[in-house]
């Protein structure tokens, strides 16, 4: 099984994420440590790094699938492109696939969040609140193959134990 999470910065994807890995057993590729090695290796910020994370990340999930082992891709996936290259890898590997949409109804709370959190993944920079909110107007609508795909949305306004069991028990159904 393929499980991509999606969701803005800050809202709580890899928590979900790394959760549903413990209790499933499933491996967690996460797209933003990916684009902080590129850049830590010398990669140029005005290169297309976040693209070469997410072609780094599917080569890894690829991987795990060839290896008999379910993964969770932890990644924003705000794009009809970039939902759709975890729908293809999902159907060369013949298993199933899964979305996970993560959201935050409250942005105080959302902001509040993005703004305390601290990952030490330099150079990688922390997203700005009003780098959140220009992506949430770049979001795309689900369209095209993943729009067919079964998606779980969960609001993180709910204690995360509440949103893991909710996760865990779409993927297991």
């Amino acid at each position: 099984m393929l499980i991509a999470m999606a969701g803005l910065p800050g809202v709580g994807k890899s928590a979900i994420a790394d959760a549903i890995g413990e209790r499933l057993g499933l491996a967690v590729v996460s797209v933003d440590p990916i684009e902080s090695a590129i850049l830590q290796a010398g990669i140029d910020g005005d290169q297309p790094t976040g693209l070469a994370a997410y072609l780094v990340a599917e080569t890894l999930a690829d991987a795990v699938l060839q290896s008999g082992r379910g993964v969770i891709v932890d990644a924003v996936n705000a794009v009809t492109p970039a939902r759709e290259q975890w729908v293809r890898l999902a159907a060369r590997r013949d298993v199933a696939v899964r979305f996970i949409a993560v959201e935050c109804s409250d942005p105080e709370v959302h902001r509040s969040r993005l703004e305390s959190r601290e990952r030490d993944l330099a150079p990688l920079e922390e997203p700005t609140w009003h780098a959140v909110e220009r992506s949430l107007d770049e979001w795309e609508d689900w369209s095209g193959e993943s729009a067919d795909v079964r998606r779980l949305t969960i609001d993180t306004l709910r204690p995360l134990e509440e949103c893991v069991a909710e996760a865990v028990e779409f993927v297991r159904a």
